[in-house]
C-alpha cells in the first residue's frame, strides 16, 4: 500500500508526452526523449516523476484512451526499470491508470478527482496505489469560462474534503490520499492568490497531505510581465518556497533543480530553527 511518508523528498518532476501542453508540448512525444528527460529530471533530485499523456492547459481538447496509453505505457514501463522514485500518472481515466500502475506506477494523480472516470476509485483502491485529488471546476475546455465562488478556499476546501472521504469510503487508504487546490484549473487570477495566501486553511481542511502546482502557470506571467511560460521558473520558484513554507508537503515542477535546491534550504533552516523559543537560559 503506497504512503506519502515513504517519498523521498518534496519535488514533483513534471513530464508532458503531449503535443500541445502550454509550457513543453511536442518537447518529449516520442518515447527515446520523454525517457531521457525522466531520467534527467530524477537525476536533478525529484522525489516522483509525474507522467501525462493528455493535456490539461485551459481549452485543451480530449485525447482517447488508447491514444492516452500508446503515448505513455511505454515511458511509465521504461523509466519504472531504470529509477527507484516513483512514478505517478497524470490521468483522468480508470483505463489509463490501470494500464500505468501494471506498467509500474505507483500513483494516480487526477485532476477530476473521480469525477472523470466512476470506476477510477476502484482501480486505485484495488491496486493500492497512491491517489491525488485535485479541485477543479468544469473541465479544461471551458474551466476558465467566468469561475465563480463563494469564497474560493472554502468552497475549494470543502470539494477536496469531499472527495478525499469518497475515496476513502471506496477503499483508499488514508495515508495513500494526497489533495491539490488546482492552481489555474477554474479560477482567476485573485483566487489564485487567495488559495496560496491562505494554504495553511486548506491544509487544516482536508487533512492529508497537499500538492502544489504553480508551475510556469498563467498567474505569474501576469504578476511578472513575462509572456513565454518557460521563462517563468524564477517566478515560480517564489510560489515553491512560499507554499512549502507553509505546510505543502510537494510541489509540482517543471524546473526540477532550482525547486530541490529552495526545498533544502528550507529544511536546514528548520532544523536550525530553536526548538525552545520561549525557554529561559
Amino acid at each position: 500500500m503506497f504512503d506519502w511518508k515513504t517519498v523521498p523528498g518534496h519535488v514533483m518532476g513534471i513530464l508532458n508526452v503531449t503535443p500541445d501542453s502550454f509550457s513543453d508540448g511536442g518537447l518529449y512525444l516520442d518515447t527515446d526523449s520523454a525517457v531521457l528527460q525522466g531520467l534527467e529530471l530524477t537525476q536533478a533530485g525529484a522525489a516522483m516523476i509525474d507522467i501525462g499523456g493528455e493535456s490539461t492547459r485551459p481549452g485543451a481538447e480530449p485525447v482517447s484512451a488508447a491514444e492516452e496509453m500508446r503515448r505513455v505505457i511505454p515511458v511509465v514501463e521504461a523509466l519504472a526499470s531504470q529509477i527507484s522514485v516513483p512514478i505517478s500518472i497524470d490521468t483522468t481515466k480508470a483505463e489509463v491508470a490501470a494500464a500505468a500502475l501494471a506498467a509500474g506506477a505507483a500513483v494516480v494523480n487526477d485532476v477530476s478527482a473521480g469525477r472523470g472516470d466512476p470506476s477510477m476509485f476502484s482501480v486505485v483502491a484495488e491496486s493500492g496505489a497512491g491517489y491525488i485529488v485535485m479541485h477543479m471546476l468544469g473541465e479544461p475546455r471551458t474551466m476558465q469560462d467566468d469561475p465563480r465562488y463563494g469564497d474560493v478556499v472554502r468552497d475549494v476546501g470543502d470539494f477536496l474534503f469531499a472527495r478525499i472521504k469518497s475515496a476513502h469510503e471506496v477503499g483508499i487508504a488514508e495515508c495513500s490520499l494526497m489533495a491539490d487546490p488546482g492552481i489555474g484549473f477554474g479560477k482567476t487570477f485573485d483566487q489564485n492568490l487567495s488559495l496560496l495566501a491562505r494554504l495553511g486553511e486548506l491544509i487544516s481542511r482536508v487533512r492529508v497531505p497537499m500538492l502544489v502546482g504553480t508551475s510556469r502557470k498563467g498567474f505569474l506571467g501576469h504578476i511578472t510581465g513575462v509572456e513565454d511560460p518557460a521563462a517563468r521558473d524564477d517566478a515560480t520558484l517564489a510560489t515553491v518556497v512560499w507554499a512549502l513554507q507553509r505546510g505543502a508537503s510537494m510541489v509540482r515542477v517543471h524546473d526540477v533543480t532550482r525547486a530541490v535546491h529552495a526545498a533544502a534550504v528550507l529544511d536546514a533552516l528548520r532544523g536550525a530553527e530553536p526548538k525552545d523559543v520561549g525557554a529561559v537560559a
